[in-house]
């Protein structure tokens, strides 16, 4: 056996107990977790310490730094999710239905856990406990597999989690890492069928695509972002400006932040002067299209094809004029990754059409798309943010995490 199927076979065997362990172990077993967390901050800030300074050496982008930086306050909201986790209903063993046949057999339906979760994830230290604590949670183990930029981060943090599982009586291979970053370590976690019940890629467009078009362990489709801002013509214009500004530039490097902004062209060259002054201040750049550039002058450059499509995680937002909300909603469609859009209006029937029409995970009226999150969502944490169409869309919490099987109970019956 390889050494990462050794360690499926070893979180296989965990998922098992895990599976029967009742809600009780594992609150006890997350308020561990959150204990140690804190408690070893110090270890995880200076392991986090060296991913920076290795980061900044190899040149990488601003954006990227923010993923990958952890610090006091961050570490504080990471455990304050693990709490918001350890607080919410156990999914493990509700029952879905039930209801009796004319056979006699009374048969239901109950949630159960899908087994063993794989995660490949990029530099965001965060998701390893996100992912482990909602995994936990929800009565599976899991494989996390981190980007090599976070290596040293995501060691100490399984480290401090794995621990706390065995204070707590558990056993610790509920929560297993993958040391090995190279590809070859990602390739195999795809094969590595009858020991991950699902797969999960968390990143950018280029991981998502690898582990959906290559795996042959079943894939939840996460993450791709380019999400879209409408400013419509009877949009409440300082609304505007602020959802705008937050949706940009409140945390760029993030999926749920707006790559496009589309603006009526009946309010454009009033509301484009107004949004213009609080891009600036953050230093995004603007690539417009020709009616957006006239207004914007110097402050924009021109936009290509290529920019109404990327998803940039950066300082840079691409603007299009449009005549109206069916336009807007067409390029949505064609651009859009099923994600996050907003619109800005005040026009109700507009905003219903919105509502119905435009196909993504989460559509909004007159609110930032950057409350696409699992904690916004009232889900403690997630494990990502779903773009596909099965069980699972939008923020992933446990519920998205679990399977479901009849129960049958018969006095006899045979067929």
């Amino acid at each position: 056996m390889t050494e990462l199927e050794k360690m499926g076979a070893a979180a296989k065997s965990a998922s098992r107990q895990l599976a029967v362990a009742g809600t009780a172990r594992k609150n006890q077993a997350l308020a561990e977790i959150r204990r140690a967390l804190l408690e070893n901050e110090k270890i995880i800030l200076a392991a986090n310490a060296e991913d920076m300074a290795n980061a900044e050496k190899n040149g990488l982008k601003s954006a990227f730094m923010d993923r990958l930086l952890l610090t006091h306050e961050r570490i504080d909201a990471i455990a304050g999710g693990v709490a918001e986790v350890e607080a919410l209903p156990d999914p493990i063993g509700e029952v879905i239905s039930m209801a009796d046949r004319p056979s006699g057999l009374t048969i239901g339906k109950k949630r159960v856990p899908l087994g063993v979760i794989g995660i490949i994830f990029e530099s965001r230290p965060n998701v390893t406990v996100d992912a482990a604590v909602l995994c936990l949670k929800s009565g599976n183990a899991c494989i996390l597999r981190g980007g090599k930029e976070a290596i040293r981060s995501n060691t100490a943090m399984v480290e401090v989690m794995r621990g706390a599982l065995k204070s707590s009586g558990m056993d610790e291979n509920c929560i297993c890492l993958v040391r090995d970053t190279s590809r070859d370590s990602a390739n195999e976690m795809m094969g590595l069928r009858g020991y991950i019940d699902v797969l999960i890629p968390r990143g950018g467009a280029g991981l998502i695509n690898a582990v959906v078009q290559n795996s042959r362990v079943p894939v939840i489709e996460t993450g791709k972002g380019n999400c879209h801002a409408y400013v419509d013509s009877s949009a409440d214009i300082e609304m505007a400006v602020n959802i705008v500004e937050n949706a940009k530039c409140s945390r760029p490097s993030v999926c749920n932040a707006i790559e496009t902004l589309l603006v009526d062209e009946k309010v454009a060259e009033r509301f484009l002067p107004m949004v213009l002054p609080r891009l600036l201040k953050h230093g995004v750049e603007l690539r417009c299209d020709e009616k957006a550039l006239e207004i914007l002058g110097a402050a924009a450059v021109p936009a290509s094809e290529e920019d109404w499509e990327t998803e940039y995680d950066d300082n840079i937002l691409a603007i299009r004029t449009v005549a109206g909300i069916d336009e807007a909603m067409a390029h949505i469609a064609r651009y859009g990754t099923g994600h996050s859009e907003a619109i800005i209006t005040s026009d109700y029937t507009r905003a219903q059409r919105f509502l119905n029409e435009v196909d993504a995970a989460a559509v909004y009226v007159n609110a930032s798309t950057r409350f696409t999150d699992g904690r916004e969502f009232g889900l403690g944490a997630e494990i990502g943010i779903s773009t596909q169409k099965m069980h699972a869309r939008g923020p992933m919490g446990m519920r998205e995490l679990t399977s479901c099987k009849y129960v049958v109970y018969g006095n006899g019956q045979v067929r």
